[in-house]
């Protein structure tokens, strides 16, 4: 008769059970790098449709051309000119066939690299990983130079997106400057995508501008633009076109609340913020950093109301400030039952390594203190205060 699932068998299941396990966990974590796919696929298939668009362009510029009727000199003059356009097309078809192929290798590394994660080398996986979230993090706060030489030195240049942050750089870099020309032209390239998204960011990069117009007193200059550019958008944000139409009665030193704050150089620090999340958005990226998202995974563990308090141990990552600020948008873990964790050891104190009291009040295990006592002559050193006293001192605490 075969043993039931549960039955007397056990002895024999631990291996199986620990390998399951371990696999499981492995499963768990492979479902979190969901971007690490998304973002080249991502960058796959706009090299495709960008290629695809050129193609059009040219071919059909080219067929319009042959049906122009010409004289012989002409003709001529007007084939090699025809000539010259396809020989640079071909270049360009080249140029783009080798992006294909870069974002498809960048594709099947990524791919390569999930495959491997097993239990016999994931130690090494997980310092990849670690690796790669890093060089994430630093994208994002704009420290490209470190992450270049990271991903280099570590030889993951295929599973990261230095390629990808660079030409968000340019974009952000040009806000910064106040210039919009980058942004526009990325809002074109991507036009298609954008709109599918009900994004609103070209349409806020041209209120910008509107108002940058207003800003230098080219009144004249600022209603030809809005009527060639705001225009299309009059329609689906009314709201938003009336009041900044509205500026023109105003000047940029006004003293209305309304529309002081358009004038503002903020306006431009909120346009780089939107810019980050349409790009984030376009690409399946996460809008945090990754490195954030995984410690305050960590984090909400951690988090109770004692970490608040002024005498929180030093211990206690939410000691730090920067952590508490990471954790503020957390709940508090759920703590059904209190955990005491020995100061020396940091192993927890229960029954088997119960807590023993100095008599100066402070508590530590069993185990630290009968060692420390063993080490010194019976005599036990409190690591806070610097107290001495002899084993026989201390008593026991009773966990309630």
């Amino acid at each position: 008769m075969d043993p039931l699932p549960n039955g007397n068998n056990v002895a024999a299941a631990p291996p199986s059970s620990s390998s399951s396990s371990s696999s499981s966990k492995l499963t768990e974590s492979l479902k979190l790098e969901h971007q690490l796919l998304r973002v080249p696929f991502e960058h796959y298939k706009k090299t495709i449709r960008a290629n695809h668009r050129l193609v059009e362009k040219e071919v059909s510029a080219v067929i319009s051309a042959l049906s122009h009727s010409a004289d012989h000199d002409d003709a001529i003059h007007h084939l090699n000119s025809l000539v010259s356009r396809l020989q640079g097309l071909k270049r360009k078809l080249e140029d783009g066939s080798r992006a294909e192929r870069l974002q498809a290798q960048r594709c099947r590394a990524r791919l390569d690299h999930l495959e491997s994660a097993d239990g016999d080398n994931i130690s090494e996986w997980n310092n990849t990983r670690l690796k790669r979230i890093l060089v994430d993090y630093m994208l994002r706060m704009s420290y490209y130079d470190t992450a270049t030489k990271l991903a280099e030195s570590s030889n993951i240049q295929d599973l990261v997106d230095i390629d990808i942050f660079y030409e968000a750089k340019k974009v952000i870099d040009a806000l910064h400057n106040k210039e919009v020309a980058p942004a526009l032209a990325w809002c074109a390239d991507n036009k298609s995508r954008l709109k599918k998204f009900k994004s609103k960011f070209e349409f806020q990069l041209r209120l910008q501008e509107f108002i940058e117009l207003v800003r230098n007193e080219n009144n004249v200059q600022a209603v030809i633009y809005a009527r060639k550019y705001l225009a299309p958008w009059a329609a689906t944000y009314m709201k938003e076109f009336q009041k900044v139409f509205a500026t023109l009665a105003f000047t940029s030193n006004t003293g209305c609340e309304i529309y002081k704050v358009l004038f503002e150089p903020k306006q431009w620090d909120y346009l780089m913020d939107q810019f980050k999340q349409e790009f984030c958005r376009l690409y399946g990226m996460t809008l945090e950093p990754l490195l954030n998202i995984y410690l305050q995974a960590g984090l909400s563990a951690l988090k109770t109301p004692f970490c608040y308090e002024d005498d929180c141990t030093k211990e206690d990552p939410l000691s730090q400030e920067s952590f508490r600020k990471l954790a503020m948008p957390l709940p508090f873990s759920k703590q059904h039952h209190s955990k005491l964790v020995c100061y020396i050891t940091k192993e927890l104190m229960d029954t088997e390594n119960p807590p023993l009291v100095l008599p100066n009040g402070y508590v530590y295990s069993t185990k630290a203190l009968e060692e420390m006592a063993t080490n010194n002559n019976g005599k036990i050193t409190c690591p806070r205060t610097g107290l001495v006293c002899n084993y026989t001192e201390v008593t026991k605490a009773f966990i309630s």
